[in-house]
């Protein structure tokens, strides 16, 4: 790891699936230049709206295994069959270019992370307003089978109860709410508005 790393501010969102942190990393990115999203590989089939190298590096359980072999990430899991991981070259371009790292990963990942000390990491746990409400987002989003909701409904308790490893712990019951609190936070710790 270079120097910078010490400068760069690395945000870890993580959440149940289907509770926000993707809408609000990208909300993050759109509203200050200086952040970027850290793009992730993945085993997993991309969704319509998917775009390769922008949403994920979508690459096959091979080629994800050789780079695992290799110790080409900082994170990595496997979560409903899929392989997904933050490799540590996208990471330190992003640096290089004297950018924040915005990283859209689960409490998996996130343990991972905390592991590297060298990096600055601000932590941010981002919850639904309930099991109920996540359940309506994740049916109304479309993306995901009935077997697919289940299992991550299923995975909704052990999420949860990561939330204390976290630096700050928001619930999401209204979009904008959430990404102005979570934008009040990053400003607190970089000393500046966005």
């Amino acid at each position: 790891m270079n120097n910078l790393s010490s400068k760069a501010l690395m945000i870890v969102l993580s959440s149940p699936s289907g509770a926000g942190k993707t809408t609000i990393s990208k909300k993050i990115q759109q509203s200050d230049n200086s952040f970027k999203i850290s793009v992730s590989h993945t085993t997993r089939k991309a969704r319509a709206n998917e775009v390769d190298g922008v949403d994920y590096h979508f690459i096959s359980e091979e080629e994800f295994k050789n780079l695992l072999k290799k110790g080409h990430f900082y994170e990595h899991t496997k979560i409903f069959g899929n392989f997904y991981g933050t490799s540590k070259s996208s990471v330190n371009d992003i640096i290089k270019k004297k950018l924040n790292v915005l990283f859209d990963i689960d409490w998996i990942g996130a343990q991972q992370l905390s592991k590297f000390k060298e990096l600055n990491l601000l932590k941010i746990f981002i919850l639904p307003p309930s099991k109920e409400e996540l359940e309506k987002r994740l049916i109304a989003r479309n993306q995901d089978g009935d077997e697919s909701i289940k299992k991550r409904l299923l995975a909704y308790s052990q999420d949860i109860q990561h939330s204390k490893e976290y630096d700050h712990v928001i619930i999401n019951d209204n979009v904008e709410d959430c990404f102005n609190k979570i934008k009040k936070i990053i400003s607190d710790r970089l000393k500046i508005k966005f």
